[in-house]
């Protein structure tokens, strides 16, 4: 096994600090007794209960976890449809044009993703709101779905389907039954990646939203604007605790899954043999 070299060492504890080391003082910080962020007071869970309190930010967050759970869903289906679609169907006209415009918000800046759509909105007088914030993030985060989904799929043994339909079964049963479980690895792992993405948000729910539909990261800011509290911080470790959780399950799934396919394709090979 290679050892890595002192400079190496060094080079991940900087990158690593870099990255982290804000987090984990945002993290200690929201244990903080004092109301000042910046001065220790000692340890304390009480900012965690002035949450529950708070009026404000429970709406904000209800509306966040519906906006995300909704769209995360239907951003999964189209995603995998459109990776289907590039994937089983490579040489249909207009392919290229397809797939750049499936892939074009992942460069487009959010800033011109929001205002497009707000005008959107507003030329076919549609109202603002839950229904708009929820249809703009099934917009930007479909493309992501579809880049994981598209990436197993083009490893996918395709005579593996074939053969089922080759026995009689129709093909939505093979994409079912045989498709369908080989790569939801990768279609679990695109719906967390969308769930994320609505969560985290800030700059398209600004345009999109309206009346009643605040987002939790829209009312993080508006909050930071008139100054850091120890409550921002606690909210800001919930939703780090939440991702950190959900990447973690999902990358538990995702390696038990790969180690029962190996495991079903050595079986079939000595079963062959």
């Amino acid at each position: 096994m290679n050892r890595l070299s002192p400079f190496n060492v060094v080079s991940l504890v900087v990158g690593f600090a870099f990255l982290y080391v804000p987090i984990l003082l945002l993290v200690v910080y929201s244990f903080n007794a004092s109301r000042l962020v910046t001065v220790w007071g000692g340890f304390s869970t009480q900012w965690y209960s002035a949450l529950w309190r708070n009026q404000q930010f429970l709406d904000a967050a209800f509306v966040t976890l519906r906006v995300a759970l909704l769209s995360a869903s239907v951003a999964t289906v189209l995603g995998t449809l459109a990776a289907l679609a590039l994937v089983r169907h490579a040489d249909f006209r207009g392919k290229l044009l397809f797939s750049g415009m499936i892939f074009a918000p992942l460069v487009m800046p959010e800033v011109i993703t929001g205002l497009s759509l707000l005008l959107l909105f507003v030329s076919i007088g549609f109202d603002r709101g839950f229904w708009t914030v929820t249809l703009a993030h099934i917009t930007f985060s479909m493309c992501f779905v579809a880049v994981v989904v598209q990436s197993r799929l083009i490893s996918f043994d395709r005579s593996l389907e074939e053969a089922a339909q080759d026995l009689g079964c129709p093909p939505w049963k093979a994409f079912l039954v045989i498709t369908l479980p080989v790569i939801w690895p990768a279609v679990a792992a695109g719906w967390m990646l969308a769930f994320t993405l609505s969560l985290d948000d800030l700059v398209i729910a600004s345009f999109t939203s309206g009346p009643g539909a605040t987002t939790l990261p829209m009312r993080i800011y508006s909050q930071v604007r008139l100054g850091v509290t120890p409550e921002i911080n606690a909210i800001s470790t919930i939703l780090i605790a939440i991702v950190a959780s959900g990447v973690i399950a999902a990358t538990i799934v995702t390696k038990r899954a790969e180690v029962r396919r190996l495991r079903d394709e050595r079986l079939a090979a000595a079963e062959n043999s």
